[in-house]
């Protein structure tokens, strides 16, 4: 115990301090963890670091169970599973061998596949986390592959972990696996419910609950002889993710895992030791299958799917890392005595390095688009583009709407209403379907390619409105030489008033608009000049012509490009 408190104690203080430094150059996070790690690594023994990065990567899968959305999941697959399936397939192939080329035995060579394939969701999705929460096109599809990639290695952890590779041993694993998940799912379905209830809106109580159920789990994994990590996962599918109820405690969780990320990160950099020059080349050879080869299998994939090559690029850099999973497979073969040491020691050293320029990557994602991929591959679009489009002949004095969300299906059915020719520019393929029923004139493309406008006729157009609150994009239709009316989008005033200095007609704020809407609800209430029966009625008659007009569905189209 004095070991683990010594250990922690480095840890914290050596992050603490490289901490400032990051925050004082305003330079990522991540990178000042490992190098943390690494100076701790120097006084505190492997052993304990061991224990520490094992614990600390099952609380960050915990928190990974607890955002599992299992309704959703469906439709989040169906945006990537190809994608991760080409990466599956023609990636863990090819590292399992070059495994074999470094002349590792079958075992290990599926440690260097397995390493090489599957990408970090905690670097991944952490990185696109504005991206994701604004549902943006690349930051789905970036959370979906993730998705799947961690279903992958949970049960790749449940057949690794087995004490022999016999059919007997790997089904018993399998099955206490599927039955510790199926009791998580029972408890969340008919169970969780009474512990809300008791707990009578204390999120405290929650919080204990919930922290309980995670070492109830744990305990039972490891009765049945299975990894933690399953444990972990399993209680985090256990509980519900009610937003309305269980918020404080859901914000709980969230902020202990800032905790075990540090944890995480500073106990990668403490595993990392001064390579041998056979360390050095196994541990680059990961690096350039999972930080080249990946994301150009990624970007492939995407743009056979459909997608734009923009869209493909943002959502490659964020698979360009070896995943946290694939260390928690490494580090239970380390235990037990499975894994070649060499090996271990490259697939950290690899980790750490991917993890490290992944950040970067994600900050220069946008260079490499507009030096890279898109001067090589942008024109290749514009036969999707043509066949995915419908614009009829081209259309005069029209409305171009950026965006087919809720609030460009709303401008749509106003132009409609009016009579007036519009044309929607949209990027995802998966709204398709929804263009083709509800939309007249559609350009399926990005709208940062010239050709995506001139198929619209921007030139002849008498509005241009952007729904979507994107920078890049907003300031792309700004840069637009047209004579149309220019409508953007904006996320706060002060951005709203550079807009309007840099050319925008118009510029839509939805929070202050929200706001003047609540505060007129309130005025009416208050003063009495509107009766609240009569506001109510108004306000349901509202809601069903938006379900009407299937306006108000939270659809994963929100912020579309």
């Amino acid at each position: 115990m004095s070991e683990m408190i010594a250990a922690l104690s480095v840890i914290f203080i050596s992050a603490g301090v490289l901490l400032l430094v990051a925050n004082h150059l305003s330079l990522p996070t991540i990178p000042f963890y490992i190098i943390a790690g690494f100076v701790a690594g120097a006084f505190v023994p492997q052993e304990g670091v061991l224990d520490l990065a094992q614990w600390g990567i099952a609380f960050l899968v915990f928190v990974f169970g607890v955002g599992v959305d299992l309704p959703k999941l469906s439709t989040v697959f169906r945006d990537s599973e190809f994608t991760a399936s080409a990466q599956l397939i023609v990636l863990a192939p090819l590292g399992y061998g070059v495994g074999v080329l470094f002349g590792f035995d079958p075992l290990n060579a599926l440690y260097f596949a397995i390493a090489a394939t599957l990408s970090s969701t905690l670097v991944g999705t952490g990185l696109l986390e504005v991206e994701i929460r604004n549902n943006l096109v690349h930051g789905r599809l970036a959370k979906s592959i993730h998705l799947l990639d961690d279903f992958v290695a949970i049960a790749l952890v449940l057949v690794l972990s087995a004490s022999a590779f016999t059919a007997d041993a790997v089904a018993a694993k399998i099955g206490y696996g599927v039955l510790v998940v199926l009791l998580a799912l029972i408890i969340q379905r008919h169970f969780f419910e009474y512990l809300t209830r008791y707990a009578e809106g204390s999120q405290e109580l929650l919080m204990i609950g919930a922290i309980s159920l995670l070492i109830g789990f744990l305990t039972l994994s490891e009765l049945v002889g299975i990894s933690p990590v399953i444990g972990a996962f399993a209680a985090g599918l256990a509980i519900r993710r009610d937003y309305t109820r269980n918020l404080g405690m859901l914000n709980g969780i969230g902020s202990i895992k800032d905790f075990f990320v540090v944890i995480f990160f500073v106990t990668l950099g403490a595993l990392v030791s001064v390579p041998s020059p056979r360390v050095f080349a196994v541990a680059a050879a990961l690096v350039v299958l999972t930080a080249v080869c990946k994301p150009l299998i990624t970007i492939a994939a995407l743009l056979y799917e459909g997608y734009d090559v923009r869209t493909a690029t943002l959502t490659s850099v964020s698979l360009d890392q070896i995943s946290e999973f694939a260390l928690i497979i490494a580090i239970q073969a380390l235990l037990i005595g499975r894994i070649a040491p060499d090996l271990f020691d490259a697939l950290i050293l690899a980790a750490a390095f991917t993890m490290v320029t992944s950040s970067l990557t994600r900050r220069y994602d946008e260079a490499v688009f507009e030096r890279v991929t898109g001067p090589l591959l942008g024109d290749r679009q514009t036969r999707k583009i043509d066949e995915q489009s419908s614009v009829g002949g081209a259309p005069t004095d029209h409305v171009v709407i950026v965006g087919y969300g809720r609030v460009g299906r709303r401008l749509a059915a106003t132009c409609e209403s009016a009579g007036v020719d519009y044309v929607v520019i949209e990027n995802d393929p998966a709204m398709i379907a929804q263009l083709r029923e509800g939309a007249d004139r559609f350009v399926v493309g990005d709208a940062m390619y010239e050709y995506v406008w001139t198929k619209a006729n921007v030139g002849e157009a008498r509005i241009v409105v952007s729904t979507v609150d994107q920078r890049r994009v907003t300031d792309r239709v700004l840069d637009l030489d047209v004579a149309a009316e220019i409508v953007v989008r904006s996320a706060d005033s002060d951005e709203a008033a550079e807009l309007r200095a840099a050319g925008a007609s118009f510029v839509i704020v939805p929070d202050v608009l929200a706001s003047e809407r609540l505060e007129a609800i309130v005025a009416d209430l208050l003063d009495g000049s509107v009766e609240a029966d009569a506001l109510k009625t108004r306000h349901l008659t509202e809601l069903d012509r938006l379900e009407e007009h299937g306006l108000d569905s939270q659809t994963p189209d929100e912020r579309p490009i």
